[in-house]
């Protein structure tokens, strides 16, 4: 370029925004924050609102059945018979059964649960584990109205040609079989809190000399004792809500009882039973389902208190 060519002209700038044009972006882009924060502030109200609602209606419902009867026979009584002439109001009959078959699952579940999620984080290969692990977890998508069937007409049978004295509705083969579906619960959530255990630690460990299992029992499973453990308070609290097998397998007898060789009825198959439409809105027999439904949110509200204590205490921050 010679040096009496023209000078290029520089390139056009658009004009600068004015004072009004940046105040009148910086309210839309306040306007359009504060909307989404209402958006997202209203999505994450619904499940305390929800909460809130259930609540409500199960003291309200509930109170007016203690209006027409005691909450100390509610309490005591070992009768449970609301659906008769003589009516009595025993929910501990109800906790029994709830109780004894929630305890066959977790006999179940849990020891089960936490060999799998031991072999899966410890000694599985990757290959197998990314294999093992959906099809366990398979059994968690399976319909608990099928559980219910496969006790009743598997489970039962092959249970009374070992026990010929079992009944054919029994606590412990809905139990057994209620056991079976928590088992991918319990496995996935332990095995997600092992492999959380940094690999530091178990390289220590085999440094110091100890074997797999040695560092998977002395070493892991101390380090995830808090995931394990909410692993476990999910099991018991899926134990105790469960429904439809209990409804087809346990026979639905209010019995106070803590044997699982007897038939026996929950909190839940009974809410299945009232819930059926036989009883008239609002007369004292229905109002029961509420005070049992109040009943079973405050058992597992306990639980959740514990797993709430259990995951504070012993958690590990690595």
């Amino acid at each position: 370029m010679s040096a009496n060519a023209p000078p290029m002209s520089a390139p056009l700038s658009s004009a600068p925004d004015t004072v009004s044009d940046r105040l009148r972006k910086r309210a839309s882009r306040h306007v359009k924050e504060r909307v989404i924060e209402f958006i997202l502030f209203s999505a994450a109200s619904i499940s305390v609102l929800t909460t809130a609602a259930i609540v409500y209606i199960l003291i309200s419902e509930s109170l007016t059945l203690f209006e027409h009867v005691s909450l100390w026979d509610f309490l005591t009584d070992t009768q449970w018979t609301p659906l008769f002439d003589d009516a009595h109001y025993g929910i501990m009959v109800l906790l029994s059964g709830t109780l004894t078959s929630s305890f066959v699952a977790l006999a179940v579940a849990l020891p089960l649960g936490t060999i799998i999620a031991i072999w899966l984080s410890e000694f599985a290969s990757f290959r197998t584990r990314e294999f093992a692990k959906p099809v366990l977890e398979l059994l968690g998508g399976v319909p608990t109205i099928i559980y219910g069937y496969f006790a009743l007409m598997v489970v039962t049978p092959a249970l009374q040609a070992i026990w010929p004295d079992l009944p054919g509705f029994s606590l412990l083969s809905a139990g057994l079989v209620m056991g079976i579906m928590i088992i991918p619960y319990v496995s996935s959530l332990s095995e997600d809190a092992m492999r959380a255990v940094p690999m530091s630690l178990r390289e220590g460990s085999y440094a110091m000399g100890a074997t797999r299992l040695q560092t998977a029992l002395r070493t892991v499973v101390p380090a995830a004792t808090s995931g394990i453990a909410s692993a476990y308070i999910l099991g018991i609290s899926r134990a105790v809500g469960e429904t439809m097998i209990l409804a087809v397998a346990a026979g639905m007898q209010p019995n106070l009882t803590f044997n699982p060789a007897e038939p026996g009825a929950t909190i839940t198959s009974y809410i299945v039973q009232v819930a059926l439409g036989d009883l008239p809105h609002g007369s004292v027999g229905y109002q029961t389902i509420f005070a049992a439904g109040l009943t079973l949110m405050l058992m597992t509200l306990c639980f959740n208190l514990l797993g709430y204590y259990l995951r504070k205490r012993f958690r590990e921050v690595y």
